[in-house]
């Protein structure tokens, strides 16, 4: 989905479950000791420090000579991430210590298995050594973020990144039990399609890490398996949608920010008719809002589950078409007329 900044992985994560093969250990910040736990925190703050003050120099200095490659992605990211942060309160949410110093080289799948409730992180192809996961929130600000970093153990007792993540904990002004209490909540009503869409929102949101697995996020993705609509679009499937007597193809739905609002993001491919009606601005408008109405009539619940929704007519890499509208103004056989003017592109 749609939120998480991307930085960079710098190692290939696989999904958890599966037993470790190799002899791997972990340890929660709990479970070590006070000067361990106290240098891993400055390496956190000090990192979270970088960030905030857009030092991209010292954030190289402190890079895996193995990653130098994926620097000028992550450099990049930071400048985008640094807007968000100012003024941020940084604390260290977690801490993990990784000890693969005895995997055999070249290994498959690492899997650390740590504390009570177990945590699991996995990684794949992980290089034998010592690492450590700190995952950070930075809150008071306007956009809150999860900042994940990955150490690893280098020569002189030095810890360097090996990796680097951030993910928003706030959309739409709403966290993730908010969002996950309210999936429940429209899945009782049957409403899979904003179920379904709010879940995602919720394991984006809850989920620090792709490689990271917990009991709870183990039930989040349960639940959200077991209100996955048959006809919800998705990758190579389109779905069939009857507006006016017309069928439209849709090809992909997801949610959006832009404007503000969580929006609905609709997306459809258009027939040769389809397309050659687009290229005139009253039936182009007239055809996306049939789109809305017809999506609306047929799950109810989203209209009240959004603040609006994004259509877009899509040819190829390109849109022939788009236009947002609030939910309030897409209402069947009504003029779209507000004081508020909706987004055209």
């Amino acid at each position: 989905m749609r939120r998480a900044i991307a930085l960079c992985v710098s190692f290939a994560a696989v999904a958890a479950g599966a037993l470790s093969l190799n002899a791997a250990t972990c340890s929660t910040q709990s479970q070590m000791s006070a000067t361990l736990r106290t240098a891993f925190t400055g390496e956190a703050h000090t990192v979270a420090a970088i960030v905030q003050s857009g030092d991209i120099q010292g954030l190289r200095a402190k890079i895996l000579p193995a990653i130098s490659g994926d620097f000028d992605g992550i450099a990049a990211s930071v400048t985008s991430l640094k807007p968000q942060l100012q003024g941020a309160k940084i604390t260290v949410d977690s801490l993990y210590l990784l000890d693969a110093s005895k995997d055999a080289p070249g290994a498959e799948r690492t899997q650390f298995f740590c504390g009570s409730p177990i945590v699991i992180l996995t990684f794949n192809g992980l290089p034998p050594g010592t690492y450590a996961l700190a995952i950070l929130h930075a809150t008071g600000v306007q956009h809150p973020q999860q900042i994940s970093l990955i150490f690893a153990s280098a020569p002189g007792n030095q810890w360097q990144i090996a990796g680097f993540y951030a993910k928003p904990m706030i959309e739409a002004d709403h966290d993730g039990l908010w969002y996950w209490t309210s999936a429940r909540k429209s899945a009782q009503m049957k409403d899979n399609w904003t179920a379904w869409l709010y879940y995602h929102i919720a394991v984006g949101l809850l989920s620090p890490v792709d490689f990271l697995s917990s009991p709870n996020l183990q039930k989040l993705q349960q639940e959200t398996e077991q209100v996955h609509p048959k006809d919800f679009p998705a990758d190579k499937t389109q779905v069939s949608l009857n507006a006016q007597g017309t069928a439209f193809n849709l090809s992909a739905i997801d949610t959006t920010t832009q404007f503000g609002g969580l929006d609905l993001d609709v997306h459809y491919i258009p027939n040769a008719t389809q397309a050659a009606q687009l290229r005139t601005p009253t039936e182009a408008r007239k055809q996306v809002t049939d789109v809305m109405t017809a999506l609306l009539a047929q799950h109810p619940g989203l209209r009240q589950a959004f603040h609006g929704m994004w259509v877009h007519a899509d040819q190829g890499d390109s849109s022939l078409f788009a236009l947002e509208l609030p939910m309030e103004q897409i209402n069947p056989g009504m003029p779209q007329a507000s004081n508020n003017q909706p987004a055209v592109r």
